[in-house]
């Protein structure tokens, strides 16, 4: 990485690191909202529904400011927090939680379809020769929604990359500290002469863009393919 500059190495660091815990700490629950979602009837599922897929139509600042009112250090659940000495506004941890419920959305999505397709009458089959629900998740319904969980784990990363608005409302723009890619092109593109960094950082951000959505449709094809026994 010698054509970049240090300021820009490290927001690009900084950026998978936030996009890697965003996404790594979103999967188990985007798995089972996805579960319920899909499989489970249940009073308030549209709502759950709903609050799941907001991120995806409010304004990003109007969800940074949520998060800031909600976990900021006077917060309601931020002052809670505070006390335990986990802080998340105006911290890297604070970018982690907001590219992750931004993009969480779309991995909630790529599972639930997955879970969808998959015929219910394998999973009884499986429930009728005694195996508990847990089993038969793991056994039967995890191994042929694994297309579906890489996709939206990989969608998911690539969204946490590209996440702005929320993360700079909610941890604003410090270098080092809450820097991403995002923020740092626009930092770049608001100083005289900032126009090559800025431009080396886009092409950054498209190249691993490009690079997660064909890697997304690799894997799940392959997965799909070793599943099927083809």
């Amino acid at each position: 990485m010698e054509w970049l500059h240090p300021n820009e190495v490290q927001a690009l660091l900084l950026s998978l690191k936030v996009s890697i815990w965003a996404t790594l700490v979103s999967l188990p629950l985007g798995v089972f909202v996805a579960y319920l979602l899909a499989r489970r009837s249940f009073p308030g599922k549209q709502l759950l529904n709903g609050i799941v897929h907001l991120p995806l139509i409010l304004p990003p600042v109007v969800t940074g400011y949520l998060l800031l009112v909600t976990f900021g250090t006077q917060g309601v659940i931020g002052a809670a927090l505070k006390e335990v000495g986990l802080i998340f506004a105006f911290r890297w941890t604070g970018a982690a939680l907001a590219a992750g419920i931004m993009a969480f959305p779309l991995m909630v999505r790529s599972i639930r379809l997955s879970l969808e397709a998959v015929d219910p009458k394998l999973e009884q089959a499986a429930s009728t020769l005694g195996a508990s629900r847990v089993w038969v998740f793991a056994t039967v319904t995890l191994p042929m929604i694994l297309p579906g969980i890489l996709t939206g784990t990989i969608l998911a990363f690539a969204k946490a990359m590209g996440e702005f608005g929320a993360t700079i409302t909610f941890v604003s723009n410090i270098p080092g500290q809450t820097q991403t890619l995002p923020s740092a092109i626009y930092a770049f593109l608001q100083v005289p002469g900032g126009e090559s960094s800025a431009f080396r950082l886009v092409v950054i951000s498209v190249v691993i863009a490009m690079s997660a959505l064909l890697a997304s449709e690799i894997l799940a094809r392959r997965v799909a393919r070793r599943i099927s026994g083809t």
